[in-house]
């Protein structure tokens, strides 16, 4: 299997207040919520970068399509991370997900290995790292061919 991810999805208890979250706090680019009028069918997609978005799609939706029951959110499972050119554009980032509604689980602050960053949980609770660092990152980098 050749190692490419093309869509993070994640599950919403409310689509719409996570769209203007992300849309009008963020200031990410989607064509809205699409589907509506289709059981199960609503979802709003962010083109995140070249061959990568990210979904949302309301936590029934996503249980009913992988056919399981629905679990309780657990935050605690992965973090997503979004590696920025400077400490200041952390601190830039962090603020603006606070002023749109996010909740600033970790302040910014220096890293073990010489970086910079800290953590906003997202309307559902969804943790994001922001993160500098001198080095470049290998998350960053193309993985080279097979």
């Amino acid at each position: 299997m050749k190692s490419q991810v093309s869509i993070i999805t994640l599950a919403v208890g409310n689509l719409e207040k996570s769209v203007r979250f992300y849309r009008d706090g963020l200031g990410w680019k989607t064509r809205g919520i699409v589907g509506a009028d289709i059981e199960y069918g609503a979802a709003a997609l962010f083109d995140l970068q070249p061959g990568l978005s990210m979904a949302l799609w309301p936590r029934e939706s996503l249980a009913h399509e992988a056919g399981v029951e629905i679990q309780p959110p657990a935050m605690t499972e992965f973090m997503l991370s979004h590696c920025v050119e400077s400490r200041a554009e952390v601190d830039e980032i962090l603020e603006q997900a606070g002023l749109a509604g996010g909740q600033i689980v970790k302040a910014a602050h220096e890293t073990l290995l010489g970086g910079y960053s800290g953590i906003f949980k997202d309307p559902d609770g969804h943790l994001w790292e922001v993160a500098w660092t001198a080095e470049p990152s290998t998350a960053t980098k193309p993985n080279p061919a097979p």
